[in-house]
């Protein structure tokens, strides 16, 4: 803005002195040309006077390098000049300064030369006796004068400059000084232009609205930064061009980035094809979705491109864990044809013994082992049935009421019950520690106790024990036992999960059992952790 105001400053300056350098010369020129032609008016006024008194001698006795005097008689036939001879020179009828003289008595004409350079001024006046005295003088035009005054104009002209350019410059800091000094963060506090005022308050609006608008920008940027953060979903956002432009943590986790990926393609964190193949279904058509395995967990990844006003601004990547969902459906799955299984093997029996029964092929004194075998069977059927609704029932997270359970006291009754079955296969039951209580469920906390009592009591050896103990707000309870190899202690929780499937089944067990104990410690928030060594027996340490 200086340099403009400069310039401009500057230029006018110099046109308004070069048009008065040029007023100036022109009045002058006017004025010196009326003057000098004045004066040669008054010298022929003398030089005729000089004439008609003494005549020709007058004429010779003049020498002057300023101006010629001519005597032309009446037919135009000079008689003398005071520069050349006479009779060399032309006849001075046509002259206009001469036909003027003879018919006014006096006569005046101005001629230029071909250069135009200069200009001969004449000045006639007629005598008494007929003939006409002529003076004339060379006058300089204006070009030969501005050139003349070249030099002191020059120096005029520099000096002009000089000052102009200082004055500008002056001029331009002046105005400049106070709007580079203006503070635009408190606008009416300036003290400057009254002209700026209306400008000043319209930009301190606009702060006003400015600051406003950052405010809701940063508490929506904040918004969006706690939500993304805390989201257990990975959110990737990129550009029209796939570069990333933010990425939250659960995001950096899933693909094993961090914060100097931003700015860098996508597809330098992940190559996979098949997120590629739907990134670009997503750019072309809207919408892209895909599923993927990442470090041993599935992914379901569906992403959205982003437009404003029909223009394509990127896309949005949203990475959902699915490795609980897709474990539960196939946990379904299995439970489902396990409890198909389960439910038709005693079933199976139940009819094969009735179907003989009633066929009446059965002999007498066989009829009560069938009718022992069915009850059995039906028995069993019974305990399955009861198991898969306790599990269902903990699976929807029906809420039953919450009581304070002496764990000592419910330890002792489930002795008390499993004795008959511990005295049958010589397995000792004891129950030691300082005992606690618990705020939860009586009937499972009972089944936490019953479950692992009961799988200790059948998987132990003749001669064996089962302990337990419950002290630190801890139940444990160990066995001497056949143990649990390594490679099955991660999955005898799971549904119908079994070891040993011929001994499983010679115990009368459902395969539910310790899938009930982990659903029950899970309602009570409970830990729950398990030390078995083959051959030696199993430990199952219950942390309330």
């Amino acid at each position: 803005m200086t340099s403009k105001i400069f310039r401009s400053t500057f230029f006018v300056v110099i046109v308004i002195l070069l048009c008065a350098i040029g007023i100036i010369l022109g009045v002058l020129y006017g004025y010196f040309d009326d003057v000098q032609i004045g004066q040669l008016k008054d010298e022929l006024r003398l030089a005729a006077i000089g004439t008609e008194e003494s005549g020709l001698s007058f004429l010779k006795r003049i020498e002057s390098d300023h101006f010629r005097l001519t005597w032309v008689a009446a037919d135009g036939t000079v008689i003398y000049d005071t520069h050349k001879d006479a009779s060399a020179l032309d006849n001075h009828a046509d002259r206009e300064e001469i036909q003027e003289a003879l018919q006014t008595g006096s006569g005046e004409d101005f001629r230029h030369s071909n250069t135009l350079l200069e200009r001969t001024v004449y000045e006639a006046k007629r005598l008494s006796d007929g003939s006409v005295l002529r003076i004339s003088v060379s006058q300089k035009t204006m070009m030969i004068l501005v050139v003349g005054m070249l030099h002191p104009v020059s120096i005029v002209i520099v000096i002009a400059i000089a000052l102009s350019a200082l004055l500008a410059k002056r001029m331009a800091n002046k105005i400049v000084d106070p709007l580079n000094n203006l503070n635009l963060e408190q606008p009416l506090a300036n003290d400057t232009y009254e002209e700026l005022v209306p400008l000043l308050r319209r930009i301190n609006q606009q702060h006003r609205q400015i600051e406003d608008q950052m405010r809701k920008l940063q508490r929506k940027t904040d918004e969006f930064q706690q939500i993304t953060s805390n989201m257990q979903e990975g959110l990737v956002v990129l550009d029209k061009e796939t570069n990333i432009r933010s990425m939250n943590s659960a995001a950096q986790k899933i693909f094993s980035a961090d914060e100097s990926c931003l700015g860098k393609s996508f597809f330098m964190v992940n190559r996979s094809s098949l997120l590629r193949t739907a990134l670009n279904d997503a750019l072309d058509h809207g919408h892209g979705s895909t599923q993927l395995e990442l470090r041993g967990k599935a992914y379901r990844f569906d992403m959205s491109c982003i437009r404003s006003d029909g223009n394509l601004l990127g896309a949005v990547i949203l990475a959902v864990d699915v490795t609980e969902s897709r474990n539960a459906e196939q946990l379904r799955r299995e439970f489902s044809a396990n409890v198909s299984h389960e439910l038709k093997t005693p079933l199976q029996g139940i009819i094969g013994s009735a179907e003989l029964l009633e066929s009446g092929i059965v002999k007498p004194e066989d009829e009560k082992r069938f009718v022992g075998h069915i009850r059995k069977e039906a028995s069993r059927l019974v305990n399955l049935i009861e198991d898969i609704i306790r599990i269902s029932q903990l699976d929807e997270g029906v809420q039953l009421p919450m009581e304070e359970v002496d764990l000592l006291g419910l330890a002792e009754e489930v002795k008390t019950i499993l004795e008959p079955s511990a005295r049958e296969k010589n397995v000792s039951v004891e129950v030691c520690g300082n005992g606690f209580s618990v705020l939860g469920v009586r009937r499972l906390l009972y089944e936490i106790l019953y479950n692992l009592c009961d799988n200790a009591i059948k998987y132990n050896v003749p001669d064996g024990s089962v302990r337990i103990l419950l002290e630190d707000r801890k139940l444990t309870v160990k066995d001497t036992g056949i143990g649990i190899p390594a490679k099955h202690q991660k999955r005898v929780f799971e549904r119908f999960y079994r070891v040993d499937k011929s001994h499983s089944k010679a115990s009368g067990g459902t395969g539910l059992g310790l899938s009930i104990v982990k659903h029950a410690v899970a309602y009570h928030k409970a830990a729950m952790s398990l030390e078995s060594v083959p051959g030696q027996g199993t430990a199952i340490t219950i942390q309330f």
